[in-house]
């Protein structure tokens, strides 16, 4: 049986002086296993996460966890409550319209200068001797910086010193209306196989400014930089972004299947028990970032959503049905549209109205078959 520990962070403060905090729960590890950073809920309309963490807590209470757990739900105060009417927005700060999960810290030149004054280390050296450099880099350029930072790099910031302590860092997302898919690093592809996710992106080792990216770049990017000495070392964090299902919507049944398969992974990680969870047997489809398409609009119009999300789709079969009211009687009042190549449909706009270039679907192309 596991404790658990709360407290609260500040992140940042209203223009009141009111501070705005989150949530933070914490388990110690009664043995050697990896350490675990959980968060959720950056985008304030992606509650789903805050559930999972939520059964997560329900459920670690009740096992021996080897190593020291954090989970951080509620992670963006600010996004949770950006409303206009009935809608959360809270994807994009309302000053700056950043992106709220691009606002995280990654220094490109400290791998290979560590690497090239510390050639000799032993593995464990290295990653108590990096961590403690990136560590201190992130304080000195987005915590401490004597020129202040933005809004949203602060509170990013603040999170990141979190994650920077873990080996294994998972961050809990939703899409606008989705099925589930997880983004997986290149360098730890089998990994994929042990979550309930039955798509899976695998992305490479270049930093777009999200928190998986920029726990596992320090480290992978570490790697290529010993590999270039004639040295190999292992990737010493692995990081992951879960997509589990659409924004606007929690269920705390689903929940539970996704807690699972966060346990599933734990547990092969040695977080707890080895194979007192077990990932299930499906099929899973894998797809590289860079075939990854983006499906716009045409036109302007009103939109039938088509394709089924998670489904296999060959190229010419429809994926949505355009209405022009404004064009009745003519010929290109209706207008189907459809796919330009086989795919799957991992998500799409949340709105039934769209101007032209709006993203309609995300989808996967060049897909392929995972095996153990």
């Amino acid at each position: 049986m596991s404790q658990i520990q709360s407290s609260t962070l500040e992140v940042t403060q209203m223009a009141n002086g009111q501070a705005m905090t989150v949530p933070v729960y914490t388990i110690k590890g009664q043995g050697s296993g990896p350490s675990v950073y959980i968060q959720a809920n950056i985008h304030g309309a992606e509650v789903q996460g805050n559930a999972v963490i939520y059964q997560l807590l329900e459920q670690l209470k009740q096992l021996d966890c080897y190593g020291d757990i954090t989970l951080v739900p509620l992670a963006n105060p600010i996004g949770t409550n950006q409303k206009s009417g009935e809608f959360t927005l809270g994807r994009f700060d309302p000053i700056t319209g950043e992106n709220w999960n691009r606002g995280y810290h990654f220094n490109p030149q400290l791998p290979a200068q560590f690497a090239a004054a510390n050639p000799d280390l032993t593995m464990n050296e290295i990653v108590e001797q990096y961590r403690a450099l990136i560590i201190s880099d992130l304080e000195q350029q987005k915590i401490n910086n004597p020129y202040g930072v933005k809004t949203g790099h602060a509170l990013c910031a603040k999170l990141q010193r979190m994650a920077f302590e873990a080996d294994i860092v998972l961050d809990l997302h939703t899409g606008p209306i989705s099925s589930r898919h997880l983004y997986c690093p290149e360098y730890t592809k089998d990994s994929a196989l042990f979550f309930d996710i039955p798509h899976v992106l695998f992305i490479p080792q270049d930093f777009d400014g999200a928190l998986d990216e920029a726990c596992f770049c320090p480290w992978w990017q570490l790697q290529q930089a010993y590999q270039q000495q004639g040295r190999e070392i292992e990737v010493a964090v692995a990081a992951f972004t879960l997509e589990l299902g659409s924004q606007e919507w929690l269920c705390l049944d689903e929940a539970k299947r996704d807690s699972n398969s966060v346990l599933s992974y734990l547990s092969h990680r040695g977080v707890v028990k080895h194979g007192l969870f077990k990932p299930q047997v499906m099929t899973r489809y894998g797809c590289y970032l860079k075939d990854y398409r983006a499906f716009y609009a045409p036109k302007s119009a009103m939109v039938e959503y088509l394709a089924p999300l998670g489904g296999l789709i060959s190229q010419g079969e429809p994926l949505v049905r355009m209405l022009r009211i404004d064009r009745y009687g003519h010929d290109d009042a209706v207008e189907v549209i459809a796919a330009p190549d086989d795919c799957i449909a991992i998500l799409h706009f949340a709105s039934a109205s769209v101007n032209q270039g709006t993203e309609l679907y995300k989808l996967f192309t060049n897909y392929f078959t995972l095996s153990a």
